[in-house]
């Protein structure tokens, strides 16, 4: 998606676009991370789920990061911001429904609803940032719509926490989630209609082999924290919805502020030591899920493991060291797709080893993964980490 064609525009034009895509963008930031932020204690205080059923949810949800790909083969050749408009409407309908969803069921129905469109949507606005870009300022205006994703993402937490402090309950938070989605879907019809997707593609090569076993791998991480950990602190620890959306805010600005660090560092040093020293973290990090029994050291272990997500970027970059430019967008797309795959299954495994082994379990089989990413990384080719292919 990031080989969107740039499209001719006037400068008046160019920059009213920019200015509708950076209201769609952080309108999603804003009702995504009310979503996160909500989602467990509405889970067990309203919905009273199993770690079995939180694991089958989440596994069923990020199914729709795989059918994403063949809907938007199927959209190719329409204009982006049309299909962003219909996609963020199914983001708002189904987070909004939730506000009113009686049962389990309903929940996994709703969640295939908001969660198709928020994947259909996840690539398009970085190609729309590139179509509407002018020569050599593309990564300026990429940084443009990320601020705006992460302002929106602050703004929305903060006004959950005011509302919640105020005694809203926690259903109708949903519907202010909603109300971002709304706001979102709107500000796209603002986009000049001349942008047009080119449909995704995807490239498989075997000297890749290491950065689609990593991004599998990454998934399959990944769902250890999205799954399980907010799980783990409102099921057993009893952490309140007020709690929860600190500990978001939290990790929200320590990525915002650690993300220019670590692709510095990333500059300087290279892929390697920075990867290895992001996987030997998470050992620790599932170990302390697994064992620790202070709530308050959870709650720093828990903001640490969304921090670090930021050092993921080391796969997007060690692609551009390895990768000519012509394939860059369909290697990536091909490690999206392995990370959706490990995204579906660990969720459902993990989920049965809560309720057959113990809570424990969902965290400790996340280590493997682990060592296996550290394996793979200490076999990468050396390399200058300032040399990128062209």
């Amino acid at each position: 998606m990031a080989d969107a064609l740039k499209v001719s525009l006037q400068e008046g034009a160019r920059r009213r676009g920019l200015l509708f895509l950076s209201l769609a963008a952080a309108g999603v930031g804003f009702a995504i991370n009310l979503q996160l932020s909500l989602n467990n204690n509405f889970l067990v205080g309203e919905i009273g789920i199993t770690g079995l059923q939180a694991g089958l949810l989440e596994a069923v949800r990020e199914s729709c990061g795989i059918a994403a790909f063949a809907i938007l083969a199927l959209l190719a050749g329409l204009t982006e911001p049309v299909i962003a408009s219909l996609v963020l409407m199914f983001f708002w309908l189904g987070l909004s429904a939730y506000a009113f969803a009686p049962s389990y069921g309903l929940v996994m129905a709703m969640s295939v609803v908001w969660s198709q469109g928020f994947h259909v949507w996840a690539p398009l606005p970085n190609s729309m940032a590139i179509a509407l870009s002018e020569p050599g300022r593309t990564g300026a205006r990429l940084g443009q719509v990320q601020g705006a994703t992460a302002l929106g993402s602050g703004i929305g937490l903060a006004l959950a926490l005011g509302l919640t402090l105020l005694g809203v309950r926690i259903r109708p938070l949903y519907l202010v989630a909603g109300g971002g989605a709304l706001l979102a879907a709107a500000a796209c019809l603002g986009i000049p209609r001349q942008i047009k997707t080119p449909g995704p593609s995807l490239v498989f090569r075997r000297r890749y082999l290491s950065y689609y076993a990593l991004q599998f791998l990454e998934g399959w991480r990944k769902q250890v924290a999205l799954a399980f950990a907010g799980f783990l602190l409102v099921k057993r620890h009893g952490a309140p919805l007020t709690h929860m959306i600190l500990l978001w805010a939290a990790i929200q600005a320590a990525g915002w502020l650690a993300s220019p660090r670590v692709g510095r560092l990333i500059d300087r040093v290279g892929e390697k030591p920075v990867l290895t020293f992001y996987y030997a973290s998470m050992i620790l990090v599932f170990l302390g899920y697994a064992f620790v029994p202070a709530k308050g050291l959870l709650y720093a272990i828990f903001v640490l493991d969304g921090a670090f997500f930021v050092f993921a970027v080391g796969l997007t970059t060690y692609v551009s060291r390895i990768a000519p430019a012509s394939e860059h967008t369909p290697t990536l797309s091909m490690g999206v797709a392995m990370n959706h795959v490990a995204a579906v299954t660990m969720p459902f495994l993990g989920g049965l080893l809560w309720n057959s082994l113990g809570y424990r379990w969902a965290f400790l089989i996340g280590i493997p993964a682990a060592v296996a990413s550290i394996l793979i990384v200490l076999r990468l080719p050396p390399g200058n980490p300032s040399e990128r292919l062209r």
